[in-house]
């Protein structure tokens, strides 16, 4: 008997969750990726000794990932190894002031009451408050799509009653006066592409979210789980075909029927795209098969922000810096204004710098340190030329850097490249070069999001940050467990091989 067979398009996070389970659940699978290693956002540089992580640096939620080997009789910690993080974030101040943010509530009293002791009644009152958020917007909603508007309006007096029509910096405001330790507990919707003056505040469940799991690295970089998710793929019988871009999605009756990839057409019963949806239903889809309600979609989207990473290697090491930091500027509200809404680049900004090798000094050769650098910047739709900009942006990022933070750091640099939004443009295919796809606001989410199941084009499904729940890889893998609620089963199961003989029986993961 025939199995039907699921083509996945895009080798990201979600792509790679969604084949994943589609092979659990029989189908046989097919993963087409135009990049020549899998990852998507979280592919993986090697330059000098240096191994540098292109995407993704912070894991929450694990049991996902746990979940995935699971579901095939696997056991994740044959694949790859996570180790925690703490302090989960050290945010920096321009007035020199620091605030660890960590997962131990003693702890974080403490640090609450150093720099404000009024405060500390607030931010419990704020965690419970996160908790409450996060009960609904993550435990009972992140792995439901919203296909209807009647998904959408049983939701909304929760909603309200949780006070999500308030943006996170707003609610935050509410129980904490400090204007510092409001920027540590309102910036993490940044992670997901979102101005925390705007999100809604259903994005304070990702504050719950870190203190329930903590925060995560792997053992070797974000890289080592993509490479433990890939072996897992070609173990359990998933084809994978790298530098192979799509080129087109066929749709015959308003159905689609096919892939064309790398030259060749691949027949599809379902297919997946793990690929930002305003480039599928704009690129992939062919124009005459985009009704008034595709291009209407098209034509009104917001697109979070554009991002420059800079990567750099040194010669020498700088212990006392902690894996994850956040340096925050001299403005918050004004500085985000300038990203997302007048769309300049400021003479100013707030950095994310990850030194991975304080937790695995294996990333780069005896004696040197591995950085990475994140500057939020405008998309494209600023019109900024990152050829003449990148290298002097860069350059300041470093003069910084070196001024407030790392002394020696010029002097000292082995190794030097950077990314701009026209990476994500013209690599990852982003619209706008956007850092996360379309931006997290109310109106973009849940069902005013692209859905999971495609409306306009039968057989036709979307996983990772453009879809439901969004953007950050607790999101990107939960849009592929939306797929076990709306991709049909198949007809004729295609058997997942057993696990090597020897591996360990795969464990029970926690919910």
């Amino acid at each position: 008997m025939k199995t039907q067979h699921a083509v996945v398009v895009g080798a990201g996070f979600g792509g790679m969750a969604a084949a994943i389970r589609l092979r659990a659940r029989g189908y046989r699978v097919t993963m087409v990726e135009g990049m020549d290693q899998p990852g998507g956002r979280a592919a993986v540089f090697r330059r000098d000794g240096f191994t540098f992580d292109a995407g993704p640096t912070v894991i929450t939620a694990p049991y996902l990932l746990q979940e995935l080997f699971s579901l095939v009789g696997r056991d994740w910690r044959d694949y790859f190894d996570l180790m925690p993080v703490d302090p989960f974030y050290r945010v920096e101040f321009a007035d020199g002031s620091r605030f660890d943010y960590v997962g131990d509530e003693k702890r974080l009293l403490e640090q609450i009451h150093a720099m404000s002791p009024g405060d500390v009644e607030g931010y419990r009152r704020l965690a419970a408050h996160a908790e409450r958020i996060f009960d609904v917007g993550y435990t009972r909603l992140s792995d439901v799509p919203f296909s209807r508007v009647s998904d959408m309006l049983r939701v909304v007096p929760e909603m309200l009653r949780l006070g999500n029509h308030k943006s996170v910096y707003g609610q935050v405001a509410e129980y904490i006066q400090d204007e510092r330790l409001r920027q540590v507990f309102s910036f993490e919707p940044l992670l997901v592409g979102g101005n925390p003056f705007r999100i809604t505040s259903i994005y304070l469940l990702i504050h719950w979210l870190e203190r329930k799991w903590g925060v995560w690295f792997g053992r070797g970089g974000t890289t080592s789980i993509v490479a433990g998710m890939a072996r897992l793929m070609e173990e359990i019988g998933i084809d994978v075909r790298l530098s192979t871009p799509a080129e087109q999605i066929e749709v015959q009756g308003g159905r689609a029927v096919a892939v064309h990839a790398g030259g060749q057409r691949i027949a599809a019963d379902v297919v997946v795209a793990n690929a930002d949806p305003t480039h599928v239903y704009g690129q992939l889809i062919p124009a005459e098969r985009r009704n008034l309600r595709t291009r209407a979609a098209l034509a009104t989207r917001q697109y979070s922000m554009g991002l420059f990473v800079g990567y750099f290697g040194t010669r020498r090491t700088y212990p006392e810096l902690a894996h994850h930091t956040i340096l925050m500027g001299p403005r918050y509200k004004e500085h985000l204004r300038d990203i997302f809404d007048r769309k300049v680049l400021a003479d100013d900004f707030s950095l994310y710098l990850h030194a991975p090798t304080r937790s695995d000094p294996s990333l780069a050769p005896p004696g040197h340190e591995c950085f990475y650098v994140l500057s939020p910047v405008p998309n494209l739709q600023a019109g900024i030329d990152w050829e003449r900009e990148g290298g002097p942006y860069f350059d300041r990022i470093l003069e910084a850097l070196e001024h407030r933070y790392l002394p020696g750091l010029r002097e000292n640099i082995v190794t030097q490249f950077h990314v701009t939004p026209t990476y994500f443009r013209d690599t990852l295919r982003s619209t706008h070069g956007a850092g996360f796809g379309i931006e997290p606001r109310l109106t973009q989410s849940a069902y005013f999001r692209y859905h999971n199941q495609s409306p306009h084009v039968g057989g036709l499904f979307f996983v990772g940050a453009g879809t439901h729940p969004g953007a950050g890889v607790p999101g990107v893998l939960s849009t592929a467990k939306v797929l076990d609620r709306v991709v049909p089963a198949p007809l004729h199961v295609h058997p997942v091989p057993a696990a090597a003989t020897g591996a360990r029986a795969a464990v029970e993961v926690p919910a």
